[in-house]
């Protein structure tokens, strides 16, 4: 490290500090930065164990989302050198081959190329319902070994990979239905779900079954409703739960009509139609589910009182004195 900086500049102290983790240098008197962004002049590699054996060169962390962790090389797309000239007509057309070439020799047989096409649709798909990171890779590594069983063999890759998706969202309970895996693949949920329990079976995965709380918070986000009807929710199915009540039904019906009652208590009221379209749950279900939770639980709820909008009232009114003259 540079040790020209001696003392302070603004208040004169040679009671310096480096920090060589930041790369800084500054006064412990008045705390002012002397000095930013120091170059490092140690060894490139980092030590990750205590005994100092592993000693990790720097790089790019690999990626699972791709056939080859994503440490392999790419020619720029740009017809432009290292120092940003522009490259002459007579060597564009080498460059583009070298390109094609370089692009056909990343997946050497049919079976990286699948590999890589159910990559593409893992990514695609967890980025529209906004997955984290860690569960698209962990569905990667699921659609990886399935591939190297011979499960997928046969099978849609876009199907295969949308239900190692799914699979992946459980794991990590994420709170997606199979219906958004569908509804953002362009795939039938009933395909999804028949090579779903295929890979499963297969690949002897075990899935926790998935509970009303873990749809609670992201139907309450979609609904706009606030932290306090997200606690009511969670105590009405704790509620539930000990009354025997969840078991055997869908988790997100309960959810549904957990938060239609914990939303009219707080005083915040959702229609059914709203919560069915928030949930992808009929209202039919969301209204059965209440009733059975109120009877047991003994809540008392209101159904907000509805009002039809102002062009729907006239339209209305305008009806029954037409009738009442034509009578």
């Amino acid at each position: 490290m540079d040790t020209s900086v001696v003392k302070c500049l603004e208040c004169g102290s040679r009671n310096l500090i480096l920090d060589e983790s930041k790369g800084e240098r500054h006064c412990s008197d008045c705390g002012l930065i002397l000095e930013d962004t120091m170059i490092d002049h140690g060894p490139e590699w980092v030590n990750h164990t205590s005994d100092g054996v592993d000693n990790s060169r720097v790089g790019l962390p690999a990626n699972a989302l791709r056939h080859d962790k994503g440490l392999s090389t790419d020619l720029d797309w740009r017809n432009r050198d290292y120092s940003g000239a522009a490259i002459p007509s007579k060597a564009r057309a080498q460059y583009y081959r070298m390109r094609k070439w370089q692009q056909r020799s990343r997946q050497t047989n049919a079976r990286e190329r699948a590999l890589n096409q159910g990559y593409e649709v893992i990514e695609s798909v967890a980025s529209k319902l906004g997955l984290t990171k860690p569960c698209a890779e962990r569905a990667g590594n699921i659609y990886k070994k399935a591939q190297e069983e011979g499960v997928v063999r046969g099978r849609s890759i876009a199907v295969c990979a949308c239900a190692c998706l799914y699979i992946s969202n459980q794991l990590f309970q994420t709170g997606r239905t199979v219906d958004d895996i569908a509804q953002a693949s362009k795939i039938s949920n009933k395909e999804i779900g028949r090579v779903y329990r295929g890979i499963k079976r297969d690949l002897r995965i075990r899935t926790p079954a998935p509970t009303p709380l873990v749809y609670i918070e992201r139907f309450c986000s979609e609904l706009g409703l606030p932290p306090s009807v997200v606690a009511r929710t969670r105590q009405i199915v704790a509620e539930a739960d000990a009354k025997d009540i969840v078991d055997g039904k869908s988790p997100c019906g309960i959810a549904a009509a957990c938060i239609y009652i914990a939303a009219s208590l707080e005083g915040f009221h959702r229609t059914q139609h709203d919560i069915s379209s928030a949930s992808n749950t009929t209202e039919v279900t969301i209204r059965n589910r209440y009733k059975e939770i109120c009877k047991v639980l003994g809540y008392e709820i209101s159904p907000a009182p509805y009002t039809y909008p102002e062009s729907q009232s006239h339209e209305k009114t305008g009806l029954s004195l037409s009738t009442r003259d034509s009578e």
